[in-house]
């Protein structure tokens, strides 16, 4: 039995009429007549009472057109579901992300793709801070990634969605606070809270780079496993520390936050990337979406020297 001979019974027993059911099926009365009969002969049932006249369903027939309706809507899903992910309307697709500073571009994306395509499973991985997101992503094991450039890989590729300053976040009872903008030479006797040295962080080797720039390596004296812990201990007074104005509005009782003069880089620039020969067609869609949802925003408007970025893909 193949599912010829399912499409050919249910034909014939819903038009009950061996020349239309022919018809229907694009073929010859005769081998329409011929697979009926090998498949009588195979079950050993009688599917149909035929006469010059009539053709009608006996009970085995009638009780086998249940099941055999329901096999061929199952390959006609099976069918149509291919054909939505040939398509991208159905996938999934792995995305990476950390801390807080993805909590405004995440949520824009994965909204307008479930209203877009909501055919598109979207596998959300979190702590995947910028390194291992490239690492992930050059390995196929994520399809899409939030990261910041420079991306210095040829494999990939890169958008950029946000343009993020560079800020000083101090608690609310610190000697700076009345200052409009904080040099880091000022901080050097001041504790830092910082994310762990292993979470590979772009943010944490940019406050380390900026400290040592500024004449210091700063002085770590706690450590917290995500941004939103970074700044509450900043408010509780255990510190100060380097974020980010996309990260502002997670913590803002008992913290300042202040610019950052002198010692470079002023800016981040956060950026979605993927494997340039990923074929996936639902990464497609993401990516069509995300045009729309994060729009690159006007990149010309800053100093590319002092944020050490290309623009482009």
């Amino acid at each position: 039995m193949d599912l010829r001979d399912l499409e050919a019974f249910v034909a014939v027993a819903e038009e009950l009429h061996f020349g239309r059911a022919a018809a229907r099926l694009h073929m010859a009365q005769p081998p329409l007549s011929n697979r009926i009969s090998q498949l009588e002969k195979e079950l050993r049932l009688q599917l149909f009472q035929r006469s010059t006249r009539s053709v009608s369903l006996t009970d085995a027939g009638e009780k086998l057109l249940t099941p055999a309706r329901r096999v061929l809507n199952q390959v006609t899903a099976v069918r149509e579901t291919a054909a939505s992910i040939v398509s991208g309307e159905e996938g999934r697709v792995r995305i990476g992300f950390a801390g807080a500073s993805s909590q405004r571009a995440l949520p824009l994306l994965a909204n307008a793709v479930r209203r877009t395509h909501p055919g598109i499973e979207l596998a959300l991985q979190s702590q995947t801070y910028v390194y291992t997101a490239f690492d992930l992503l050059i390995s196929g094991d994520l399809d899409l990634g939030f990261v910041r450039i420079p991306v210095t890989h040829p494999e990939l590729s890169h958008r950029v969605v946000e343009v993020e300053e560079v800020l000083c976040a101090l608690p609310e009872g610190h000697r700076l606070v009345g200052d409009d903008s904080v040099r880091l030479e000022d901080l050097q006797e001041d504790g830092f809270i910082s994310l762990p040295e292993d979470s590979r962080s772009m943010l944490r080797a940019t406050m380390h780079s900026m400290c040592l720039s500024a004449g210091f390596p700063p002085r770590i004296t706690q450590i917290a496993p995500d941004s939103t812990t970074v700044l509450a201990l900043v408010a509780a007074g255990a510190g100060v520390t380097i974020t980010l104005s996309s990260v502002r509005p997670v913590q803002s009782v008992g913290i300042v936050y202040r610019p950052i003069t002198g010692t470079g880089p002023h800016h981040l620039f956060a950026a979605l990337a993927w494997r340039t020969d990923n074929t996936s067609p639902a990464l497609r869609k993401v990516l069509d979406v995300g045009e729309q949802a994060l729009p690159t925003p006007d990149l010309y408007s800053f100093d590319i020297n002092d944020s050490e970025f290309s623009v482009g893909h």
